[in-house]
Order: C-alpha cells, then structure tokens, then sequence
C-alpha cells in the first residue's frame, strides 16, 4: 500500500546526523513511499541513513552553489523532483561585539547563501509543481541573546523564502519554512541533562515541553501535502514565541 509520496523524488539536505531534523525528514517522506535524496557535508552517518531508507546519496556543502547544483541535477535524473526540505545550518554563537569576518561569512554562507542556492536550484528541477521547505530557527523571529549571527541569517531565509514562494507561484511551486524552537536532538543534549539549566529554559515555553524532531518532519510532510500554502512559516516551539528566550543575567548562578 502506497503513502501519500508514493513515488515522488524528494531531496533532504542536512540529514547525515542521525536523529537530527534532516534525519527524520528523510525517514517521514519514505516511510510515505517517496523515494529520497539524502545529502549533506559530511559522508558520516549518511550512508547509514540511505540504507536505512533505500535512498541516493549525494555529498553537499549547502554553501557551495555547485554542490546544491548536484544535488538537484540528482533528482532530474531520477525523473524530475517533486519535494525539496534544506534542514542544514550551523548554530553561531555571536554578539555585535565579537564577531569578526571569518564568522560572519561562514554564518551567513551556510544559513542565508545556502537557503538561496537550495530555493533556485530545488525549483529548477521541478517540471510539474512541488513544494520546497527550509528550516528556519526561533532566533529568526525573536531576540537570542549571542545568537545575531545564527538569527539575522535565518531571519533573511524567511524573507527570501517569502520572495522565492511569489516568484514561482505561478509554476505551482510551493515555498514554506519550518520555525523550531528547542527540539530534542544531540545539538542539546548539554541543556537536556543540566535539570538547572533545562528549567531555565521551560520556564519561557507555555507548553513545557521540548519538540521531537519527528514533530518537525511530520510538519514539512503536511507542507509539502498542502497545494494552497505558500509563502509562509509553521512555528514548533512549544509557545515560546509567545514570550522571550532566557535572558543572559538568568544563568549567572548555574557559574556561581
């Protein structure tokens, strides 16, 4: 019995760290019989997840244009692509004072630049419509404190997502992005385990509780399944949106 992707070519950029959001993205859009790309930077942990799933892998640097190039010339040849979910990105601590150039080109390279290449090259590969998801952050829509590098990116993903959705709205290609805010993969294991810090952290989120990543896959499956939604932003952060992130005076008796 065929899911609702039965057959459909569907790339998921970011996907090499297992249990990550990429990862889960990748095993959702299987399991719904899509047959998938699985890409990122790094080899490790990819190839498992494409034996796992009977996908393709494709070795990409989402901040080099000709790698996302690859990827989509990939899914041409595999019939043209139908779903497209970047979940690559790079988490930069930064401050207006202590960033320097270095840092600056490497956030905005693989947050921003990536997220530009991967709209244009994903819908030059789609000849019948489809839908094309990128992962933003709660950085993008609220203050972070350390997080402007990491957030001021992500927030220029949304704005061009919203861009992108208009200008290939008339080929029936659909543009959305993902807005997480804490989701229970290794990137946050450190907070997890500190019961002090955790606290800290929940105290700002209504609904106390961390997000799975299958919550965040699951989310880009309705987007992509969804033909009259585009050019907007799914929120996943238990609530906190509705108020602030832990602010940097909060932490100062976790150093006492």
């Amino acid at each position: 019995m065929g899911g609702q992707f039965q057959d459909k070519v569907v790339v998921v950029t970011g996907a090499s760290a297992e249990g990550g959001i990429g990862w889960h993205c990748a095993e959702r859009f299987a399991e719904e019989g899509a047959r998938v790309i699985v890409a990122a930077r790094s080899l490790d942990g990819l190839q498992a997840l494409a034996s796992k799933i009977g996908g393709t892998v494709v070795q990409c640097d989402i901040a080099k244009e000709t790698d996302v190039a690859r990827v989509a010339a990939a899914a041409v040849a595999m019939g043209g692509l139908d779903v497209a979910v970047n979940a690559a990105g790079q988490s930069v601590s930064s401050t207006c004072d202590s960033f320097d150039q270095q840092t600056l080109e490497a956030a905005m390279a693989v947050n921003f630049y990536g997220n530009l290449y991967f709209f244009r090259h994903m819908a030059g590969a789609m000849a019948r419509g489809g839908s094309i998801v990128a992962v933003a952050s709660v950085a993008a829509t609220m203050v972070v404190p350390g997080q402007l590098l990491y957030g001021s990116a992500k927030a220029a993903t949304i704005t061009a997502m919203k861009y992108a959705a208009l200008e290939y709205a008339p080929r029936q290609i659909r543009v959305n992005a993902l807005v997480p805010g804490l989701v229970n993969t290794q990137m946050i294991a450190p907070l997890i385990a500190s019961k002090e810090l955790l606290q800290i952290f929940m105290k700002e989120v209504p609904l106390k509780r961390i997000a799975d990543p299958v919550e965040i896959a699951n989310a880009a499956l309705w987007l992509s399944a969804s033909p009259s939604i585009t050019g907007t932003t799914v929120t996943i952060d238990g609530g906190n949106g509705l108020r602030r992130a832990p602010q940097p005076e909060e932490f100062a008796s976790l150093a006492a």
